[in-house]
């Protein structure tokens, strides 16, 4: 999904609202436990009831790969259920190098028609490049400040060389990457002061 389109839907939908499919099977009401494919079969349901009030829907794939083969087709299932009037987001957070990221790119880009994949981007600059290079209608979702209790271990350290925090200079190193117009950022929303600065 283009630049043009994305925005296209924000204005039709008056909505940025995201909808999350982390759809554990074992939290699902027991009426879908009924059916051949329990996992898409309540995504369907949470799709009809949304598809006109929201702008994308966030699969965490951790969810569908718990299940095997089964839980890849779920997710398969949905993702094609949810069309391409929506934006489809895979928070898959990867992040390798090379030939492992270029499958992953395949994976979530040709074999599943995702917009978006979250990427955590500390192996470097070319753990990111495959998913940006060639999908030019694709997104990458660059981990940079996450909501986890933890997250002050590696994100808010300060580096010596410049005085910023760490979250800070990948922000700063990524708008220089090639195709940085096609990066969106996860910024966990818990501490005010660090959401207003980004």
């Amino acid at each position: 999904m283009n630049t043009n389109r994305l925005t296209e839907l924000m204005r039709q939908r008056r909505s940025f609202l995201c909808v999350g499919l982390d759809t554990d099977i074992q939290k699902i009401p027991s009426q879908f436990l009924k059916t051949p494919d329990p996992v898409f079969e309540f995504n369907k349901a949470i799709i009809e009831q949304t598809a006109d009030l929201c702008l994308a829907y966030k699969i965490n794939t951790a969810f569908y790969e718990v299940l095997g083969s089964k839980g890849w087709e779920s997710m398969e299932k949905t993702v094609a259920y949810i069309g391409a009037d929506h934006f489809k987001i895979a928070d898959a957070k990867r992040g390798d190098i090379g030939n492992t990221s270029d499958m992953y790119a395949k994976a979530f880009f040709e074999q599943m028609p995702f917009d978006a994949l979250t990427v955590a981007p500390y192996m470097g600059v070319d753990s990111v490049i495959p998913f940006l290079q060639k999908y030019p209608d694709k997104w990458v979702i660059l981990l940079v400040l996450t909501s986890n209790n933890s997250h002050q271990d590696f994100q808010t350290l300060v580096l010596q060389q410049t005085g910023e925090t760490l979250y800070e200079y990948v922000l700063q190193q990524s708008q220089c990457w090639e195709n940085a117009n096609r990066l969106m950022y996860v910024v966990g929303a818990t501490r005010l002061e660090h959401l207003a600065s980004i």
